[in-house]
């Protein structure tokens, strides 16, 4: 009967956590269902108490933070500049230190060499490096 009662309470704990989303009491839930299998091949209530104590703790310090890390975090989407960095573009106009245009990801960008030695032609593909403002600063795809 008393395994019963430790059953119920992990059943209760676990579905108690969808309320809360923080997998607490889903650790606290796994705990009471090992109390449970304790008592059902013949522990007695203290140690049955001791097994909910330790698997719960043991649960909570050591595979919660597991689970958060992994089922909680989003991969990180680079947006806006960061995900035109390294990006390849086409020159439109042939340019060096004056600068010039490039498409980068289907739109005319200005453009400006990052090495200001550097010049590039009609057609060429360019790697940008960053970009400083509305204008993109390339290099070379070959560095």
């Amino acid at each position: 009967m008393a395994a019963l009662i430790w059953f119920a309470g992990g059943v209760l704990l676990a579905a108690a956590e969808a309320l809360s989303g923080d997998f607490v009491l889903l650790m606290i839930g796994g705990g009471a269902i090992a109390a449970g299998i304790a008592m059902f091949i013949g522990a007695p209530l203290w140690l049955a108490t001791i097994v909910f104590a330790i698997v719960s703790v043991g649960l909570v310090f050591g595979l919660r933070p597991v689970l958060k890390r992994h089922l909680l975090s989003s991969p990180t989407v680079p947006t806006g500049i960061e995900a035109l960095r390294g990006r390849e573009a086409t020159v439109l106009r042939a340019f060096g230190n004056d600068g010039g245009q490039v498409r980068l990801a289907g739109q005319i960008w200005s453009a400006r060499p990052a090495d200001e030695n550097d010049t590039f032609r009609t057609g060429e593909s360019v790697i940008v490096q960053d970009i400083d403002g509305a204008t993109a600063v390339v290099r070379r795809g070959d560095d």
